[in-house]
């Protein structure tokens, strides 16, 4: 697998960075889709954009080889493929959490547990 050395302040920020990249795979069951959805279509248009996450900068983390996901799983000694990793992300990751929301609150037809 290949490795990138990912460095990254722990400041508000990141901790803030943090709990939203938890808080997104947990999202299509707590949160309605018409408030993911659209949410998962910004964060997927950023990286289409800005080529980037724009939480990143907040924290100092170079993020032009890597993403958030590689840093974590570096920190919890994961082994992962770097580029893959970053192309999942970056092109795939958002899109696939937006159709499980829909899938699962429309489809399925089961309420959100929060709103």
């Amino acid at each position: 697998m290949s490795t990138v050395d990912v460095k990254s302040k722990h400041n508000w920020v990141f901790w803030f960075h943090l709990f939203i990249t938890a808080f997104s795979w947990v999202a299509p069951f707590f949160v309605s889709w018409y408030l993911m959805t659209p949410i998962y279509l910004l964060v997927w248009l950023q990286f289409r954009i800005f080529n980037r996450c724009l939480l990143n900068k907040g924290h100092d983390m170079d993020d032009s080889d890597a993403t958030f996901y590689t840093y974590i799983l570096n920190q919890l000694g994961i082994d992962h493929n770097v580029v893959k990793l970053r192309r999942f992300v970056r092109n795939e990751l958002y899109l696939l959490l937006a159709a499980i929301t829909l899938i699962w609150q429309l489809i399925f037809n089961i309420e959100p547990v929060l709103f």
